[in-house]
């Protein structure tokens, strides 16, 4: 099944506002089973139960997170998407734990089946905390 443009965006809008609702179970339903998730630490998750495994501690333990659309590149012909984001949190880098955050990033999407099979992350070095730039320390692979 092949997704429209408009579909593929409004997919992706019901995708920002169940992380935003902090709703793993309707972030989830989106997924194909034969995920794969590389997030920008390098970790890489396989599989729909495996993926949903990783991100609760993440949903339970940083309730208080939002992502922004940036902006969004939608290819309709080989259903991928390019989802430029920012995300708003408590910080948990070492020195500015706690304070305001704000991190920018990509996500590169691809669909099968009409649900996402591929999320690549990557996000930027710097981020920003009480309207200062901060570059992050490099973090051994």
């Amino acid at each position: 099944m092949k997704l429209s443009r408009e579909t593929i965006q409004t997919t992706l809008a019901a995708w920002e506002t169940a992380w935003n609702r902090h709703d793993i179970g309707q972030v989830m339903d989106l997924f194909h089973e034969e995920v794969v998730f590389e997030h920008w630490t390098g970790t890489r998750i396989e599989g729909k139960k495996a993926l949903k495994e990783a991100w609760q501690p993440w949903f339970e333990n940083h309730g208080d997170f939002r992502f922004t659309t940036e902006d969004l590149f939608v290819d309709e012909a080989d259903q991928k998407a390019l989802y430029r984001w920012i995300l708003e949190w408590p910080s948990y880098e070492k020195g500015v734990e706690g304070k305001h955050e704000k991190r920018r990033g990509v996500d590169v999407i691809h669909f099968n089946d009409g649900r996402i099979i591929q999320k690549l992350t990557y996000s930027k070095t710097v981020i920003e905390i009480d309207g200062s730039r901060i570059r992050l320390a490099a973090k051994p692979a």
